[in-house]
């Protein structure tokens, strides 16, 4: 990956983290808690493509696994979020920009099932058993519900930055297409002075008037002096 992704990455990320640990897992909501951390692996993984993702995803939830406090083996939810930010990202647009809100809305949807269900399959398989006690739909509903009202305000924005910080030599190039040159334009705004053929340049009609009369002048006086 690139710096500036690894950079934007990694700072979303633990802004991500701090958010959900101190403010979303206390607001004790029926149900699932909302996962602003599966929020920002989507965005990013939706700008940087399937590879970017699953790196993304892979980080993020190693550091959610690793932060407290976590109460569930480590690199459990590591797996869930690469996995989720490598199909994620295969949902990336070809030209990187969304004709509508309703892809992300569904991806957003299908991640939120499908990380709770990844994520209590994995749990079977070590031997945590709480999404039994709770209820695996009740989480299921709760889950894609907090999500899909959250994602409004969080995928847009990560989007955004994810874009901006890629700084697209396409969109580079035809932005400077479009500018007037400086110099031309200080010659010809600031000095009244324009270049080649044109108004006041070496080659203009103005010179060439001027070059003209001085040698009929020097003619004229040729003519007086004989």
């Amino acid at each position: 990956m690139r710096v500036n992704r690894i950079l934007l990455s990694s700072s979303l990320v633990v802004v991500a983290l701090v958010i959900q640990v101190s403010v979303l897992a206390r607001l004790h909501l029926p149900g699932a808690v909302p996962d602003l951390m599966l929020l920002t692996v989507l965005g990013l993984a939706l700008v940087y493509g399937h590879v970017g993702g699953a790196l993304v995803g892979f980080g993020a939830g190693l550091l959610a696994d690793l932060a407290p406090p976590a109460d569930h083996a480590a690199g459990r939810y590591a797996l869930v979020l690469c996995v989720i930010g490598y199909l994620a990202g295969l949902a990336k647009p070809e030209n990187g920009r969304l004709k509508s809100a309703t892809g992300p809305m569904v991806v957003v949807v299908a991640a939120a099932i499908g990380s709770t269900l990844l994520y209590a399959g994995v749990g079977a398989l070590v031997g945590d058993t709480a999404a039994r006690h709770v209820g695996l739909g009740s989480l299921l509903f709760t889950a894609a519900l907090y999500d899909l009202l959250l994602a409004p305000f969080v995928v847009p924005g990560i989007m955004a930055l994810a874009r901006r910080a890629e700084n697209d030599p396409l969109a580079e190039s035809n932005s400077q297409a479009k500018k007037p040159s400086i110099s031309s334009g200080w010659l010809s705004g600031g000095t009244g002075l324009r270049i080649g053929g044109q108004r006041g340049g070496l080659g203009g009609p103005k010179v060439k008037a001027v070059r003209a009369r001085t040698a009929r002048a020097g003619r004229i006086k040729g003519v007086k002096r004989l």
